[in-house]
């Protein structure tokens, strides 16, 4: 069955087209840096967004039909396969990334829940040798189902960690048979509302232990990918412990789980962390964490998780920027956590919202990378930071100054001003504004 029959495989038109079903920017088989675009991009479709969100909010139900055409929950299960697997096709996107309960949900027990979620993953999996689509990541959807009320792994409640324990346990399972190489811990409820009825440090050794045993268990039934940590510091907690990539940093460092897990950075939840995506990505490459991205932006007027698509050309390019920094994609890629806008309801929105989204990547790919060739920026903080590669700056980094030898060099040297130069930002952000608009 075909969901979309008013619209064929998107084509890349390029940047003077005004058909709205095209690609201006995106052309998934140009070699750039010696590297396919959809190589170097590895776009990815979100599950539960594009398959599953039809609009509902805390303020009204959905808008746009996502029952493609079943009102069975096991038969809507596989009509989603068949829309999801069309859609990627069409638009020329090679990875679909999923939550266990968005394929797949509850019936009741847990032992028949997973016996259901096996015939939809069996499906999948047939599904992708017919095409060759991948799964990029899976994760277990530990969040909305009234037991998660108070967390799953940060839970008060033993019997809930157990049952959070078994629902991970099944999600890798399904990320393994569905060839992932990812596997995602966003904490949706773990943290906290009020520190009056809150043991924290329980709740930190249980998030830990949990995610060891994760990882113990996925390394055991052969999970050679990487395992991630969503950072996001409020929504639907008020606190959440993963807050902001330097908090899960410091929390994998207390663990030991540092040389397990990587990040995996959302745009939106870095703009409610008070920071820039750019930020949030600089703090994971510096970090050697850098591993995947939930593309999407936020509304910086509203103080929620909008999950907009992408098409703020300066964040995708200062993305961009980063992640050619640190290497480009190993395991990891572009997931779209993203959903169109409740007023935008139509089959054909979700079209438009993905290309409008891939076009601002793929051009922000290409700012970025002559960015960084032109030179001009890393020249610029190379002369910036000349002092530390020579004299007192060398000796304070080889180890070679003490307190007493800096206190003498300062004493001889006097007053410092002079020895300060300007920051240039205006020039720098200047350069960035040359480089976008001549592409």
């Amino acid at each position: 069955m075909e969901f979309f029959k008013n619209i064929c495989k998107i084509p890349y038109e390029g940047k003077d087209s005004t058909n709205p079903l095209a690609f201006k920017y995106y052309n998934p088989d140009e070699v750039v840096d010696g590297k396919k675009m959809r190589d170097i991009m590895k776009f990815a479709l979100s599950w539960w967004h594009t398959m599953g969100g039809d609009g509902t909010d805390m303020f009204g139900c959905g808008t746009a039909d996502k029952t493609w055409g079943e009102n069975d929950p096991a038969a809507r299960a596989k009509a989603k396969v068949d829309a999801a697997f069309e859609i990627m096709q069409k638009l020329s996107i090679d990875y679909f990334c999923f939550h266990d309960r968005d394929l797949s949900p509850e019936y009741g027990s847990l032992k028949d829940t997973n016996a259901q979620l096996d015939i939809v993953t069996d499906y999948i999996k047939a599904k992708q040798a017919e095409t060759g689509l991948k799964c990029l990541w899976g994760t277990a959807k530990c969040f909305d189902h009234p037991r998660f009320m108070h967390g799953a792994g940060t839970s008060p409640s033993a019997d809930v960690f157990a049952f959070s324990a078994a629902q991970i346990k099944k999600a890798l399972e399904s990320t393994v048979k569905l060839g992932g190489t990812g596997y995602v811990f966003w904490g949706g409820r773990e943290g906290y509302e009020t520190l009056l009825n809150t043991n924290m440090g329980l709740e930190l050794d249980n998030m830990a232990r949990l995610m060891k045993m994760a990882v113990e268990y996925g390394r055991s039934i052969g999970f050679k990918g990487d395992f991630y940590i969503e950072p996001k510091p409020k929504e639907p907690t008020k606190h959440q412990y993963d807050f902001d990539t330097a908090t899960v940093l410091g929390f994998l460092r207390k663990y030991g789980l540092d040389k397990d897990f990587k990040m995996n950075i959302e745009a939106n939840h870095a703009t409610l962390a008070q920071h820039t995506f750019q930020h949030e990505l600089c703090v994971a490459r510096t970090n050697g964490a850098f591993g995947s991205i939930d593309a999407n932006q936020g509304d910086p007027l509203l103080g929620w998780d909008t999950d907009q698509f992408p098409t703020n050309i300066y964040d995708t390019t200062m993305c961009m920027y980063e992640v050619i920094k640190a290497g480009g994609f190993t395991n990891g890629g572009l997931n779209f956590d993203a959903k169109a806008r409740r007023g935008s309801f139509t089959p054909e929105d979700i079209f438009y919202s993905y290309i409008a989204g891939m076009d601002a990547f793929a051009l922000g790919y290409k700012a970025a990378s002559k960015l960084i060739a032109d030179g001009r920026i890393d020249s610029f903080i190379s002369d910036r930071y000349a002092s530390w590669s020579e004299g007192i700056g060398l000796d304070i980094i080889s180890g070679k100054a003490d307190m007493a030898a800096l206190e003498k060099y300062a004493l001889a040297k006097g007053e410092v001003t002079a020895s300060i130069s300007s920051g240039r930002q205006e020039l720098l952000e200047s350069i960035v504004n040359n480089v976008i608009f001549n592409l």
